[in-house]
């Protein structure tokens, strides 16, 4: 008789050894901090990945390890943050109960997890406020310890199974265990199905991140080879099948193990009636079950994967006693696997094809009872799986309930973007306006709260669009109350990304429509426009303070302590970048008061800005020092409550990464990137963020071109995003001197920011500056008719420069020491360009704007750009005979460029490169050691010709015009004709 599954594991053994080496390197003393630690398991669906597991389980075990396995379960939109590490986490309290006590004694987020705290019983009280979410750190921390513990006696071997069914919190706590070492020999190996991984798939971002970690191995399972296949059916049926049967089975399973075995246990392959598709092939063994047990199967398919007795026997609907001999009758026919105190279907796909052969009727009925028992409390569930079986059981009130209730235990666990989803479910079903007045919901309070959940998850551009749409929606009558706080939570997601609606207005807009009198929506639009007000009109901070002051007094009087926290803040933060000196001083002092106020309230939002305020006022002064610490902090904070995508954590990151980027500390920056990539999260902070690194890489020589176009769709959102990633494509492209891509580049990011910000944007000072710079690069190379138009081009770029300057000077905005840099190297690449075109530049005048621009990135302490200068001036000085000091310049530049791996920094073209040849020296050229010949031609090379034009216009042959060019060069010590037609201006040589 045919076994169902074969006694041994057919054709992984190569598989299996790559697995049980990374086990090897593990637990082996020479384990480093890079080492590998991690499997990331992949195949087909039934393609053999638990075979392979449940053999390297056995083999493990033989070998003095531990082994737990924990399992993702697909609960589709009701997603239950940190399923599988609950499920470890209670085999291990089974197991090591003073282990689990004292680890969970040192670290209490791990109190979160044990299984019984996940039940609708044991649901933690909801929030008001995103700010009291727990401390998602914490819990990624108390994870690692445990395993860490566990494994102190001997190996621990953890194994997370069905990985594309994941949750968000899952997958960033994974993400955590593999980026951080461990002191004891802990390896971890996951699975997943790789056809599951439609594009848009959310763990496809992960698995490129974690791949690219050296802790990280990848063993993908291929289809089994033919011979392969025919020795699993020989294993499985013996001499039960012929030739053709076996040939048909090779054939249909396509080297698929689950397929064989189904197939083989099947019996139909002897009569060659094998079923079209897999689902009719599944559904053929069910037949041989009786009808109670297809019943409880049936129950099985509905209830979940994993599902427990007393559901099962309260869903199937029939006696206790007859559920028992059912699931016998399952479990000896490899329908069912009794796994602990719960039952699974053998393979996730016996069960889909269950569900999916149920009758519409049916599978209502079913989630109707799984949803009532589990609402009376008679089996264990959270507020997610009520959530899932009311919505498809159309009690679409229940699910409501459920779901707002989902969404506030994902807020419990540290899981804002599932919270986002449980509450989007609920927003939607309370479109019903009879239903919202049923349930007694406010419809607007609950949008509030997805788009808030989506915010702080990094969806800010969701937040915004959600909001927009809800607005849009509401009916001329709506409630007042209801409009304004909508309007409050759109203007707060516009202030965290861009667009071309403005917060501002949005904000004037909620207070003109909230209620006159105390009532916590206006204290919250008042709120929202104080802070706007301080942070983006600055001539008008005095209306600010009024503004905050009105709102703190309502939010005390409404004992609202988190909103006075924020408004303290705001108070705090309104003039500290705008004066400097012991004012300055006192309102940091200030700030530092508001960060300890929001620490007591429990204001955690208020807290981040604080701490992010403190190190922007460091940074625009070029405090590098205490810019890195505030942000820091703030970062650390966002980390630990694992928020690390969140308003003011994100920021404070992107402002770090380039404090480190102008302070040179580029390994720091290349890390704290790199922590990132392990994580999952939203397209756009992500860009943000990786924007220094790709200005790294450029300077280290890369072409990044790529990366800088894809990131190109997000401009329209993020104006950070579009500065600095047209400031990198300009960068590249001055060294390669293309001055049309560089105009276009600049007329691109010019356009977007202008409709997202304004015309007078400060980093349009900045873009000029990069966009010259690639104007004089190509200015050598060019005709006299071309350097025309580049002079032209350039007078163009500087205008609009001046233009932001006096706008700036006009509304009595800062303008620091990073703003001095890029205006002074304005003034400078503008002179240098005009010079080289042969416009009337005082050779003084050159001068001085380089050594202005050098003494201001000096006075900020922006290494990069000053090595960028240096190289630059260096030229500029070669140009102009003072080669000792070019020389000094030369070296200078190339100190910062060895010392940061960066000869991207030096330039590229021939004229502004710094030389190869440190150690040239200029030969003295006065007038009467050229020659009258010489002269014609030299006149003729400052204006920009060609030999070959040289020689029309003399009547020389072109050979003839090159000889003469030659000698003018040795003559004059030049190294270019751009050099040569330089020195010939400084010294009158073409007058």
């Amino acid at each position: 008789m045919p076994v169902h599954s074969s006694p041994t594991m057919v054709g992984r053994d190569a598989e299996l050894a790559d697995v049980r080496a990374v086990l090897a390197e593990v637990a082996g003393a020479e384990s480093t901090p890079t080492a590998r630690r991690a499997v990331l398991l992949a195949g087909d669906a039934g393609v053999g990945k638990t075979r392979l597991l449940r053999t390297l389980r056995d083999h493990a075990l033989a070998d003095g390890w531990q082994v737990l396995a924990g399992h993702c379960l697909d609960f589709g939109e009701s997603a239950l943050p940190y399923l599988p590490f609950s499920e470890v986490l209670g085999r291990l309290v089974a197991d090591h109960p003073d282990v689990v006590a004292g680890v969970a004694e040192r670290h209490p987020a791990l109190q979160r997890l044990l299984p019984g705290r996940r039940t609708r019983a044991a649901e933690a009280t909801t929030s008001d406020d995103l700010a009291h979410a727990p401390d998602r750190g914490a819990t990624f921390v108390a994870v690692h310890a445990m395993l860490e513990a566990a494994a102190l006696d001997s190996p621990l071997l953890l194994v997370l199974e069905d990985l594309h069914w994941a949750d968000a919190s899952t997958r960033e706590v994974l993400g955590f265990l593999v980026t951080r070492p461990f002191d004891a020999p802990v390896a971890i190996v996951a699975s997943y199905r790789s056809d599951d991984l439609h594009r848009r798939h959310p763990l496809r971002r992960d698995l490129a991140e974690w791949s690219r970690l050296p802790q990280v191995a990848r063993q993908a399972l291929a289809p089994l080879p033919d011979d392969v296949v025919r020795s699993l059916v020989g294993a499985l049926a013996a001499d039960a099948l012929d030739g053709d049967a076996v040939s048909r089975i090779v054939e249909r399973a396509e080297g698929n193990a689950f397929f064989v075995e189904e197939l083989v246990a099947s019996g139909a392959c002897p009569d060659g009636e094998v079923p079209a598709d897999l689902a009719d092939l599944l559904l053929v063994r069910l037949d041989r079950l009786g009808d109670d047990a297809r019943q409880v199967v049936r129950a099985a398919s509905v209830a979940g994967r994993r599902v427990s007795h007393d559901l099962l026997v309260a869903a199937s609907g029939l006696p206790a006693e007859v559920v028992d001999a059912a699931l016998r009758q399952a479990v000896e026919m490899h329908v069912l696997e009794a796994t602990g105190e719960r039952y699974a279907f053998r393979h996730a796909l016996l069960g889909e094809a269950v569900y999916d052969d149920l009758l519409p009727g049916e599978r209502v009925r079913l989630h109707a009872r799984c949803a009532q028992v589990l609402a009376d409390g008679a089996a264990a569930g959270t507020a997610a799986e009520l959530a899932r079986h009311a919505r498809r059981a159309n009690d679409l009130d229940r699910a409501v309930t459920a779901a707002l209730a989902a969404g506030e235990e994902a807020l419990s666990v540290g899981g804002p973007e599932e919270a986002a989803d449980h509450f989007q479910q609920a927003m939607e079903l309370l479109e019903d306006p009879e239903r919202r007045e049923r349930l007694g919901i406010d419809h607007s309070k609950v949008v509030v709260r997805t788009a808030s959940a989506l915010t702080t998850a990094g969806h800010g551009v969701r937040a915004g669009h959600l909001l927009a749409a809800q607005l849009a929606q509401l009916p001329p009558d709506a409630a007042t109350t209801a409009r304004a706080r909508l309007l409050v939570e759109y203007a707060d997601a516009l202030a965290v990304t861009d667009s071309e609606i403005d917060p501002l207005d949005v904000a004037t807009e909620a207070v003109a429509v909230a209620p006159d009198g105390d009532s916590p929506v206006r204290a919250k639009a008042l709120a929202m426009l104080a802070r706007l007000l301080g942070s983006q009109v600055p001539h008008r901070i005095d209306e600010a303070a009024a503004v905050a002051t009105e709102a703190l007094g309502i939010a005390e009087r409404l004992a609202m302590p988190v909103l006075a926290s924020e408004l303290v803040t705001t108070l705090s933060g309104l003039r500290v970048s705008t004066v400097t000196g012991t004012a300055q001083e006192e309102l940091r002092r200030s700030l530092e008061r508001a960060t300890e106020r929001a620490i007591d309230a429990g204001a955690f939002r208020a807290e981040l800005r604080a701490r992010w305020l403190l190190g922007r006022s460091h940074h625009d002064a070029g405090e590098w020092a205490d810019a890195a610490r505030w942000f820091t902090s703030a970062i650390e904070r966002s980390s630990a409550a694992g928020l690390h995508w969140a308003p003011f954590s994100l920021e404070a990151r992107w402002q770090l990464a380039w404090v480190h980027y102008a302070t040179g500390d580029w390994d720091a920056l290349l890390a704290m990137v790199a922590e990132l990539d392990a994580l999952p999260g939203p397209p756009i902070p992500r860009g943000m963020v990786d924007c220094a690194r790709l200005a790294v890489r450029s300077a280290r020589g890369e072409d990044v071109d790529a990366e800088l176009a894809g990131l190109r769709r997000f401009w329209p959102d993020e104006g950070g995003i579009a500065t600095y990633a047209a400031g990198i494509a300009l960068e590249q492209q001055a060294r390669r001197g293309d001055a049309d891509a560089a105009l276009a580049t600049y007329a691109d990011v010019v356009d977007v920011l202008s409709r997202l910000w304004s015309e007078q944007f400060g980093a349009r000072v900045r873009l000029a500056a990069q966009t010259l710079a690639a104007l004089a690069a190509a200015a050598p190379t060019a005709s006299a008719v071309r350097r025309a138009t580049l002079v032209a081009d350039a007078d163009r770029l500087a205008h609009d420069a001046d233009e932001v300057r006096t706008f700036f000077r006009s509304t009595g905005r800062g303008w620091g020491p990073e703003g001095e840099m890029w205006s002074t190297r304005v003034d400078a690449e503008h002179a240098r360009l005009r010079w080289l075109a042969g416009n009337d530049v005082a050779r003084a005048d050159l001068l001085d704007s380089w050594d202005r621009t050098l003494d201001a990135a000096r006075a900020y302490g922006h290494l990069p750009e000053e090595a960028r200068i240096r190289a630059t001036r260096a030229a500029v000085l070669r140009l102009v005979g003072e080669t000792t000091r070019a020389d000094e310049e030369e070296t200078a530049a190339r100190r910062i460029a060895d010392a940061l791996r960066a000869p991207g920094l030096l330039g590229g073209s021939a004229s502004t490169s710094v030389s190869t040849s440190a150690s040239r020296t200029r030969t003295d050229a006065p007038a009467g050691q050229l020659t009258s010949r010489e002269r014609e031609v030299l006149a003729l090379v400052a204006e920009g010709r060609s030999n070959g034009e040289v020689g029309r216009q003399l009547y020389i042959t072109t050979k003839t015009a090159s000889v003469h060019v030659s000698n003018i060069l040795a003559k004059l010590g030049a190294a270019t004709r751009t050099e040569a037609a330089a020195i010939a201006r400084r010294d009158g040589l073409l007058d």
